[in-house]
Parts: C-alpha cells; sequence; structure tokens
C-alpha cells in the first residue's frame, strides 16, 4: 500500500515509517515540523534505502491537506500529527484543540474527497481517565481524561467512530497507547523532545549523558511497591509493530471501528526505570523526590489481550532493552538531532 504518516518525522512516526517501508510499502510523510526535526529524513532515507516523499506543512491547513492527496496517491493513512504535553496542553488548550482535532478534520475531509477508506489512529491510555478499574480494557466506557491533550483523544475517537458509522466504507483502527520509550537499535533514530522533557525516559537519559544534573521525581508515597508511580512501558520498535498489524488487520475487518491497547500489561516503577537505566549506560542516575504532580495516577497499564489475539501481535522487548537501546541512541547523540 502506499501509506501517508502524518507526523511521519516524529519519535513514533518515524520509527512506523522504517517498518512500512521494510514491510513493503510505500510511504509519503507529512509534517510541520513543529515537534520534530528535518534531519530526521535523511537518517529515514539512509536506514530504509527508499526516498520518502515529504510535505511540510501544518495538517490543520485544508486547502493544503487537499493538494496533497490530489497529487499524492494514497491508500491509508496512520494519522500521529499532533501536540502531546499533557502539563502544557493545560496552559495553551486552545492550541491543542485547534490542532489535534483540526488535522484529523482536514484529513478526513480529503480522505472522504478521494476514496481513501483506511485509517490508523493515534490515541492514547489518557482517555481511560481516573476511574477506569486497572488493567485498562477496550470495552470500558464512559472515555474521560483530566487534561485538554487527553480530551483532545477523546473527543478525536468520538469523531471518528461517528463518522465512520454515517460512511460504511471506512475501516478505522484506534490505537491506544501507554508510554512508548527507547530507540531504533541503530542508534540512529530516537526521541528528541524540544526543551525540558515532559516524559521519563528522555528525561533519565538525558541526566545520564550529562545534559542535565538529576532528576526529579514526583512522589514516593504512593500506594505502589516502592512508592513511585508504576507505568506500562512500550518499545518504540513494539509500537511501531502494531501499527502495520492495525493497518493489514484493516483490511480483513468488517466493523467500522476496531479499537487496540498496544502495552505490554505490566507496570514498572519510576525508581525500577532509573536502577534499569544505569545498569544499561554503566552511569549513575542522580535523583531527588519532590511533591506529586497533579493529575499522576498511582498505576497505569493495559490490559493487551485484545491485540494479541485479534492482531496476532504482543510486545517482544523488555524493560532492560528499551534501556539499552535508548542509551544507544542518546550516547551517539547527546544533544539530539542536528537543527
Amino acid at each position: 500500500m502506499r501509506v501517508l504518516v502524518s507526523g511521519g518525522a516524529g519519535y513514533i512516526g518515524s520509527h512506523t515509517v522504517v517498518q512500512l517501508v521494510a514491510a513493503g510499502h510505500d510511504v509519503v510523510i507529512a509534517d510541520s515540523f513543529a515537534n520534530s526535526k528535518p534531519a530526521v529524513i535523511g537518517r529515514l532515507e539512509a536506514l530504509t534505502g527508499a526516498h520518502l516523499p515529504v510535505h511540510a506543512f501544518d495538517l490543520t491547513d485544508r486547502d493544503k491537506t487537499e493538494r496533497l492527496f490530489a497529487d499524492e496517491p494514497i491508500d491509508a493513512v496512520i494519522h500521529f500529527a499532533g501536540l502531546k504535553a499533557v502539563g502544557e496542553s493545560a496552559q495553551i488548550p486552545l492550541e491543542y484543540y485547534e490542532n489535534n482535532l483540526g488535522t484529523t478534520f482536514s484529513l478526513l475531509h480529503a480522505m472522504k474527497r478521494h476514496g481513501v477508506s483506511k485509517l490508523v489512529f493515534s490515541s492514547s491510555a489518557t482517555v481511560y481517565g481516573e476511574e477506569a478499574p486497572l488493567p485498562y480494557r477496550e470495552d470500558y466506557a464512559p472515555l474521560q481524561s483530566s487534561s485538554p491533550y487527553g480530551r483532545t483523544k477523546v473527543m478525536g475517537e468520538h469523531i471518528l467512530t461517528d463518522v465512520a458509522a454515517a460512511d460504511p466504507s471506512l475501516r478505522i483502527a484506534i490505537l491506544r497507547y501507554f508510554n512508548p520509550v527507547g530507540a531504533h537499535p541503530s542508534g540512529t533514530i530516537g526521541e528528541d523532545p524540544q526543551g525540558i522533557p515532559n516524559n521519563l525516559m528522555p528525561f533519565i537519559a538525558q541526566v545520564a549523558v550529562g545534559r542535565r544534573a538529576k532528576l526529579t521525581v514526583f512522589g514516593d508515597d504512593y500506594p505502589t511497591a516502592d512508592g513511585t508511580c508504576e507505568r506500562d512501558y512500550i518499545h518504540v520498535e513494539d509500537l511501531a509493530a502494531g501499527h502495520l498489524a492495525a493497518l493489514a488487520r484493516l483490511t480483513q475487518v468488517d466493523d467500522p471501528v476496531s479499537v487496540w491497547n498496544l502495552g505490554t500489561g505490566q507496570g514498572t516503577s519510576v525508581l525500577e526505570m532509573v536502577a534499569a537505566f544505569a545498569r544499561a549506560s554503566g552511569r549513575e542516575v542522580p535523583y531527588e523526590i519532590g511533591p506529586r504532580r497533579a493529575g499522576d495516577q498511582p498505576r497505569s497499564w493495559a490490559d493487551p489481550t485484545k491485540a494479541n489475539s485479534e492482531l496476532g501481535w504482543a510486545t517482544t522487548r523488555s524493560i532492560d532493552d528499551m534501556c539499552a537501546d535508548t542509551w544507544r541512541w542518546q550516547s551517539a547523540n547527546p544533544t539530539g538531532y542536528e537543527d
């Protein structure tokens, strides 16, 4: 298939592009480079040995999105593009609603006009909110979130469900991510957050490589084994493989919308991750205990049974693998991608 990957220069998008090409798909990338750098494209072409057409614009622009579909034959869309920082979303909520919903609207309009019926949508475990029992299952309702970012994902899922109900030709996969970490085993591409990292793993990696003095652990009095929050960390390579499995499944399903968790089904605490990264890097990771951070849940992990059985997909990489691959990337690229 010829697959449009929105946000294809980003962290998860770039790893998925590599796997799509390896599986024999043709890839077209659309990216505004608001949260990524053009330098990643050259690395992707070196890794894949393929020329990757790139359309550099903001997908909230419907006219440019229309022209992309008019110029490029597209069979399916994998939609990563969007803003994703929970804390930032509370500070600039309007930008998050405009961007995350606007890109989806533009793509859906263009898909309809050009007869593109397959869409894989990047959602999040944040849609389960604060009340869902562990482990999180896809049939839980009602979806809710405590952040504007999370609410854009809840709204996105409802929008896609309504649109698919009105258009029986559509086949949509909604993938609820847990906590992506790790990097390509070559160390060529990885996570390169702009500014201060919002997520644990890149912050630990930057401490280990010397870019930051220490990690702040937000609370050590949660009802968990060591008092720190537990999360379901998934290697980005396993996550990318989940997108390929979902894309393949869309050619077989009759349901207009399918929802799958992509996670390991296991929780790892902050201090367990710190210890694992110290082992992988051979570097000390200094940290201090700070107050709890608003909105953090004590524990969060997936029930991946549905994805295991329906997609034939399962995670294959351990926490040690995630840390080793992250360190290979960070140590080879201490300041991330070049500008």
